[in-house]
């Protein structure tokens, strides 16, 4: 009886080489989450702006109403920033968290049971079916089949006997083995594959790269305007009054709630994906996986349902006795079984032998097993002899070569005939047949008992196994294709099941090309491989992949990846996108992904491009609305200063306008449902921006025409006193968001009215906005925004102003659709 280590040496080892598991990253601290929200250039300004207003409002001896308004904006919106990038840090850590496994050690001459972390090298393991090996260990006594899919991308199950190592991570299908630990925690293979997947630095997305872009550009066009108009106000109005000038073209120029509309907006696409059972591990990918073109995913499991199914039976002539015996092999002749672990049904067994349990479920166990010959990858069968009332029969199956060769007759529909040489060439050739069709053949025969067991059997027939396409698989990748997305199958199976399962989901391919031959192509001709059209790379690795996804990105395309294995890990964190399985996939997969699969579908990626894209459109929407407003608040700001000798709008109304009646519409057309030709589009390039030339070229010329029909509006009005025009000009620019929603969905190219209104949170928004207009105009908190009640004939020059506003506006957008030929 092997002894194994005494526990007081066990404990002197896991001292000196720490504990059996994979180190994960550092955990981000809360208070760091929150600071970051402050740091942004708009953030920045807008305290900066805070601090101007209070030094102005306190030598004025004025309240600090402005000067609060703003903090607390700003504070509002780092408050809601923090909520959800501390949700999204949560959520990483929950997926993190393992229910630590167990493993059977043999310590002090004693098989027990310990936590899989407790492991040291030195250590007896005993690990048998339904396992997963807890360290690295070298096999000492035994057998076992093990799936080494997780460290090298094969999914065929690999036998293991005296003086094999067997890896951490990789689950045991059938078999028992005694082995001695040689490496653990890090030191593993897989943690030496995590180790480097963790060096790798996290790149931002193209999308945080815009947006850095993009508000740098704000802040230093903002800085420039406030120092040229406070130039111009100091000669006119004097310091004071040129400061909160200063502190109104800050507010007016800075889209306030941007940063926290952009958050919401990602946080709610986030929800949206996991109900459709992705879950989004960095929020900015949620826009991101919108412009991918090329997906490069996994076969099993993924394209397929991930477990052997039999798919058919042939038989030399079909009958009630060849199924009936075929049946009967595919129960008696295996050694699949069923376990409650948790509760749960769990089949343990070789996959091969599951599904042909599986198939013939419905059979009751009869007798019982009196003698069994198991299979061995060198005699490629197996054969059992089960007694029934007194009567022994062998059941045999193997690869169809093996059973022929050891059958002399055959059964053909209700009679037993010789096997000559001619049916026997008959048979291989329907073999080859259903092979090249990607199917996993095994011939079944039985006979009376006789000695020897394994000589002179009848043939039965061909049972016809396959791991079948998922039946979503084949509309999603054709709706892909619609949308421009290239797909690329690189699986670790064989040519002939890859291209088989290819054809039946529909990707195309101008041939298949193996791992070997990748080995043997440099980059460039790896490169025209790929633009030739080559789509399914089989008998691969995870190292493979790396290449194929490095290649990919020096041509330009934007790539998600997909893998459920330990060195998968390394091609998913250099994806643009990278895709973790979440059923059959390993935690250092789970950690190097942008978003994890809870399906393992691959319509499911599908649904999450989907996703993606209408984010992005509904960004570029809002970004539209709220900067026209801007550019108009700036002209208004700007042109007042110079003609007028009084100031038209103060911080506060600026704020407000920004803020309440301009952030709740904002805010619901960030769940404005996908245009109807979301996936009939082809995949933005990377590097184009959220503001492209016509949406620039929309935001300038309606922020002017804008600023024309509102200062319109408060010339028409300004007979009657400067506070009644500031407030009919205060009240213009909440009219006109009814107007700006309009012209967004003309550019939308709506057909339908009633799909103006699918929005609606939208409708509500607007309603409210306005009613919330109306309680600063006719109540007590209207003196906090230094306004005052309008009359009707300022609510007809109002509505006035709206009709021709929409009217201009309608008649820009068709002229700017004309002269553009980008999307909106």
């Amino acid at each position: 009886m092997l002894q194994g280590l005494s526990s007081a040496e066990a404990e002197k080892r896991l001292k000196i080489y720490g504990e059996n598991r994979i180190e994960r990253r550092k955990k981000v601290s809360p208070w760091k989450i929150l600071a970051s929200q402050f740091t942004s250039p708009v953030i920045l300004l807008l305290i900066g702006a805070a601090i101007l207003s209070f030094l102005v409002n306190y030598f004025r001896g004025e309240e600090f109403f402005d000067s609060l308004l703003i903090l607390l904006i700003v504070f509002a919106s780092g408050i809601a920033g923090f909520i959800q990038d501390y949700k999204a840090e949560r959520a990483i850590e929950a997926l993190q968290k393992l229910a630590t496994p167990k493993a059977k050690v043999i310590r002090d001459g004693k098989e027990m049971e310990i936590p899989s972390t407790e492991v040291v090298p030195g250590d007896l393991i005993v690990v048998e079916g339904g396992d997963v090996v807890p360290a690295d260990a070298e096999v000492l006594e035994g057998e076992l089949e093990v799936d080494e899919s997780p460290l090298t991308g094969e999914s065929r199950e690999v036998r293991k006997k005296k003086g094999d190592k067997i890896f951490s991570g990789c689950g045991v299908y059938t078999g028992r083995v005694i082995a001695k630990v040689f490496a653990t925690g890090m030191r593993t293979q897989l943690g030496k594959i995590a180790a480097k997947m963790q060096a790798i630095e996290e790149g931002k997305t193209p999308f945080q790269r815009h947006m850095e872009r993009f508000t740098k550009k704000i802040v230093a066009i903002t800085v420039l305007i406030i120092l040229v108009t406070f130039a111009v106000a100091l000669n006119k109005f004097g310091a004071m009054e040129a400061g909160l000038i200063a502190v109104s073209l800050a507010v007016a120029a800075i889209p306030e709630d941007l940063p926290a509309v952009v958050t919401i907006a990602l946080s709610l696409g986030a929800r949206q994906m996991a109900k459709r059972r992705a879950l989004v591990r960095r929020l900015a990918i949620t826009e991101s996986i919108g412009c991918v073109d090329v997906i490069c995913t996994d076969k099993t499991g993924t394209l397929t349902e991930g477990r052997m199914k039999v798919r058919d039976f042939w038989f030399l002539k079909a009958s009630e006795k060849a199924k009936e015996l075929a049946n009967k092999v595919c129960f008696y002749c295996n050694d699949a079984k069923t376990v409650l672990e948790n509760g749960k049904e769990k089949w343990i067994g070789d996959e091969t032998d599951i599904a042909l349990k599986q198939h013939v479920s419905f059979l009751k166990p009869e007798g019982r097993r009196v003698e069994e010959i198991p299979f061995s990858s060198e005699r490629k069968m197996m054969s059992v002899v089960h007694e029934f009332e007194g009567e022994k029969i062998v059941f045999s199956k193997g690869a169809p070569e093996v059973i022929l060769a050891k059958s002399n007759r055959a059964l053909a529909g209700e009679e037993i005939v010789e096997l000559d040489e001619k049916t026997r060439k008959f048979v291989l050739d329907q073999n080859e047949r259903f092979a090249s069709k990607g199917f996993r053949i095994l011939a079944l025969a039985y006979k009376e008992y006789e000695e020897p067991v394994e000589e002179n059997l009848v043939f039965i027939g061909l049972v016809l196994l396959s791991d079948p396409p998922r039946p979503e698989v084949k509309e999603a990748v054709e709706e892909c294709y619609s949308a421009g997305i290239r797909v690329i199958m690189i699986t670790g199976d064989n040519p002939l099941t890859a291209k088989a399962i290819a054809e039946e989901v529909g990707i195309h391919t101008e041939g298949v090309l193996t791992g070997s031959e990748l080995d043997k192509m440099s980059d460039e001709e790896l490169r025209a491989a790929l633009d030739r059209g080559v789509n399914i790379f089989a008998r691969t690795t995870p190292f493979h992949k790396l290449r194929i996804l490095e290649v990919l990105q020096k041509e330009g395309h934007v790539v998600a990846m997909t893998g459920d294995g330990v060195n998968d890990a390394l091609a998913i964190k250099k994806a643009d996108v990278g895709i973790a399985m979440g059923i059959k996939g390993t935690e250092v997969a789970k950690e190097a992904s942008d978003i994890v699969l809870l399906d393992d579908n691959f319509a499911t990626i599908r649904n999450a491009i989907k996703e993606g894209r209408r984010i992005f459109d509904n960004i570029r929407k809002f970004v539209d609305y709220l900067l026209t407003c801007n550019v108009a608040e700036v002209l208004v700001v700007l042109l007042s200063t110079i003609a007028f000798p009084f100031i038209s709008l103060y911080p506060a109304q600026i704020l407000w306008i920004n803020l309440i009646t301009d952030g709740l519409p904002a805010l619901a057309l960030s769940v404005d449902p996908a245009r109807p030709d979301v996936m009939k589009r082809r995949p933005r390039k990377r590097e184009e921006g959220i503001i492209n030339k016509k949406l620039l070229a929309l935001i300038t010329c309606i922020g002017v025409k804008k600023s024309a029909v509102v200062i319109g509006t408060f010339l028409a009005t300004l007979p009657l006193g400067v506070e009644k025009a500031r407030s009919t000009l205060f009240t213009a620019f909440i009219m006109y968001e009814f107007v700006r929603i309009a012209v967004i969905r003309y550019n939308e190219k709506l057909a339908r009215l009633r799909d103006w209104f699918a929005n609606r949170f939208l409708v509500y928004s607007l309603i409210l906005s306005f009613v919330l207009q109306l309680v600063i105009l006719y109540s007590p908190v209207g003196a906090y925004f230094k306004v005052v009640p309008l009359g009707i004939s300022e609510w007809c020059v109002l509505l006035a102003g709206t009709v021709i506003g929409f009217a201009s506006g309608i008649l820009i957008a068709w002229m700017v659709d004309k002269l553009t030929k980008e999307e909106y």
